[in-house]
């Protein structure tokens, strides 16, 4: 979280007397802010001792600023049950105190063994202005001062005694994109050959999904940086803050190619927008054409990159705004850079004038161009402002911001070995965002200035592309704005919230009972510690609240509109959170289902298929009754299809279609997709409409799994379900479909 020095007024004639403190804002060279970071050990050693960090850090403060804090260990419903207070000078615009604590102390009776949280409250005086000589400002000056001002919070959770792992069976991990292998050439490789060029080959294979796994591959993302086209790319060994705008050491292609290498598949350069001009105030000498070159040239530099590093995707785009009165936010798809400085000739230094602030106007602006963007370590007020209310919604803003950081590693950080301890948590200000009516996901990114670039942390944004979906700037967007997204300050595991089915980020009506799942892939030596559902209403601008401590959670939401996600603690206390679910729900009349013989009991009727497809064999078995439809097993080279027509009522608030799908190979790899079934949408004259989805002998596994697909698009139309296999001339793979349904609602 990052805030203003305030100027602080002193009240009283002495020290020793009750001090009021007036709050007055003053604005700072972004990144020159106070920014406070907490980082507490989620178990205590041998002992019972933790040690709990608080990282003061204010590159733009005066000699004699004071950061005045205190501490607090919260039980349920927030209940205090410790609290330390205090106060440090920083030196060189920073400061590090540790506050020690015993768990097993017995002052105030011993803790029962759970989970707690501690909470960090901070600001910075100028005790210059303030007219003070001394520290030492006592409990009630310290609670003062952090009441008079935008006084910020953080929140780590911590594990006390011995608590049982949470209860929850692992799913089968989604793919992770491999982008660390080396490049392989091959001329005409044969079968073999191939399954062994990209196994190796980083640019065109992703790692296996495992058998019964969501289907999605996983691309790690870093989405918050800066290169020397504004503040940021200094190098290592002098790189404390901010750099001069361009004065950096290294530029968008050197941060791709540094972040390449390091567990990361997406990065996003975003360089502050009013940099441009080569200052940071505003350059009245500066040249319109220089500052619309260099940002062209960066979007350059992502494409070249890109082009001869397929797998791995470089965007490059805009941090808009200031934090001070304002509020970061990045823009990831804008071929323009947007402005609201002039030089003196009156020219804009930019494409496209924005007023600074006017965070409506760039919603529509945003909207208006198909831009997407993300709320930038967002505070709980004075940001994102409209007509005097922070964190305000607009139907445009919904439409354009799809994301909203969750939390970041330290700005500044050097760090190359994923082990940085300056975090910042912003989750209270993402949820004040949700309850306010915005449907965004929750990231989580590590904003390196220095050349560190996705090296500092092992936090990731999981984008999920559908398996076999290439990694493109067109694929990137399409993801973010489907919110298809998690969270995560472990990148090994992984987690997906799904409600009936529908997989998170969704938006969907729903009548009766509603089934709330949180999947959950550990990596090594990961496990669930804690499972956290929060529900929220959208709109209502109120506080999300815990729903429930379980991995499969069942309810009946009120008639309305709700929101839920899921957040994972980890046995080493990292954390996973989901992108949240949004759910209409309705009052209306129990679904219809649009098919008949959807479980194939009345053999091919209503259905065209390929011959010997809709079948009553024992060879495959069927998920209800005796009949299902084959498609392939026939270790030839062949291509089978099966499709139907359904009508989809006009007046329809919901169209679900769904399906049962088991698939078996005799197919050995696991990295090549030599068997095919894909499921389409076409409309009666066979033209494809759209592609539902896609499974290979890579998504083999034991057991039938339900997919689902939102038919709402096509209300009012006649449309044609197409199940089309192609399999190659060796190796057999099944697919089995049974329990074809479309309800409406």
């Amino acid at each position: 979280m990052r805030t203003a020095l305030r100027a602080l007024t002193l009240c009283c004639a002495t020290f020793t007397a009750a001090v009021s403190f007036t709050a007055v804002a003053e604005n700072f060279v972004d990144h020159f802010e106070f920014d406070a970071m907490l980082a507490a050990p989620y178990r205590a050693d041998a002992n019972g001792r933790r040690d709990v960090e608080l990282q003061f850090r204010f590159p733009g403060a005066v000699d004699k600023t004071v950061a005045v804090w205190r501490l607090e260990l919260l039980g349920s419903r927030d209940r205090v049950i410790r609290s330390w207070r205090g106060d440090t000078r920083l030196s060189g615009g920073r400061s590090d105190e540790i506050v020690s604590w015993y768990e097993r102390d017995p002052r105030n009776g011993l803790l029962p063994d759970g989970h707690y949280r501690f909470r960090l409250t901070s600001t910075a005086l100028d005790t210059g202005k303030l007219g003070l000589t001394v520290l030492g400002f006592g409990d009630k000056r310290v609670d003062d001062a952090l009441a008079a001002g935008d006084a910020q919070q953080q929140e780590w959770s911590i594990e006390v005694g011995n608590v049982a792992p949470a209860k929850i069976t692992p799913m089968p991990a989604m793919a992770f994109a491999d982008n660390e292998r080396p490049v392989l050439e091959a001329a005409e490789p044969t079968k073999a050959e191939s399954a062994k060029l990209a196994a190796d080959n980083f640019t065109t294979q992703a790692s296996a999904p495992a058998p019964g796994g969501l289907p999605y591959t996983v691309y790690l993302a870093n989405l918050h940086s800066q290169a020397n086209h504004s503040d940021g790319g200094g190098a290592l060994t002098n790189c404390t803050s901010s750099q001069a705008p361009q004065a950096g050491a290294f530029g968008p292609a050197d941060a791709f190619t540094y972040s390449r290498g390091r567990n990361t598949n997406i990065l996003a350069v975003t360089e502050h927008n009013h940099y441009a001009d080569g200052s940071t105030g505003t350059n009245a000498s500066a040249n319109p054409t220089t500052a619309i070159n260099r940002y062209q040239s960066g979007l350059s530099a992502a494409t070249s990159f890109n082009s001869a590093n397929p797998g791995f995707l470089g965007v490059y785009g805009m941090e808009w705004g200031v934090i001070n009165n304002g509020g970061h936010l990045n823009i990831f798809n804008s071929n323009e850079l947007l402005a609201w400085e002039s030089n003196s000739s009156g020219q804009l230094i930019g494409n496209t004038f924005t007023q600074q602030g006017n965070y409506q106007a760039l919603y529509t602006l945003m909207r208006s161009r198909g831009w997407i963007g993300q709320f930038n370590h967002p505070a709980t007020s004075g940001q994102f402002q409209i007509g005097g209310t922070a964190l305000a919604y607009t139907a445009d803003g919904d439409n354009a911001m799809v994301l909203c950081e969750v939390l970041n590693s330290s700005a500044f950080s050097t760090n190359t070995s994923e082990t940085e301890t300056g975090r910042s948590s912003y989750e209270g200000a993402c949820n004040a965002l949700l309850e306010r009516g915005f449907h965004v996901a929750f990231s989580t990114n590590q904003d390196n200035h220095c050349a560190n670039w996705s090296a500092s942390y092992t936090n990731r944004t999981g984008v999920l592309l559908p398996n076999g979906t290439a990694l493109t700037q067109a694929s990137f967007v399409a993801a973010l704005r489907a919110r298809r997204v998690y969270a995560s300050t472990d990148r090994t595991s992984q987690i997906a919230l799904t409600a009936n089915g529908r997989l998170m980020g969704e938006t969907f009506s729903n009548s009766g009972p509603l089934t709330l799942t949180v999947n959950y892939a550990p990596g090594a030596g990961r496990s669930a510690s804690q499972i956290q559902i929060f529900r929220g209403v959208p709109g209502r601008n109120g506080t999300v609240t815990q729903l429930s401590t379980t991995a499969t959670t069942t309810l009946t939401p009120t008639v309305g509109a709700h929101f839920f996600y899921a957040r994972i603690t980890q046995n080493n206390g990292t954390i996973l959170w989901s992108a949240p679910i949004w759910v209409n729900q309705t009052a209306g009349a129990a679904p219809t289902e649009l098919l008949t013989n959807g479980g194939f009991e009345s053999g091919t009727t209503g259905w065209t298929a390929t011959t010997g497809v809709i079948t009553s064999s024992t060879a495959r078995p069927a998920r209800t009754g005796t009949w299902k439809a084959w498609l392939l097993g026939n270790a030839v080279s062949t291509t089978e299809t099966m499709s139907r027509n359904v009508a989809i009522p006009a007046a329809a608030s919901n169209v679900t279609f769904s399906f049962w799908l088991r698939i078996d190979t005799a197919e050995t790899t696991t990295t090549t997709a030599w068997d095919n079934m894909s499921v389409q949408v076409r409309n009666t004259a066979g033209t494809v409409l759209a592609t539902l989805g896609t499974y290979s002998n890579l998504n083999a596994g034991a057991s039938y799994v339900q997919r689902s697909f939102n038919l709402n698009a096509y209300r009012g139309q006649t449309v044609n379900l197409f199940f089309t296999g192609t399999e190659g001339s060796t190796l057999q793979t099944s697919f089995v479909v049974d329990d074809v349904s479309v309800l409406s609602q």
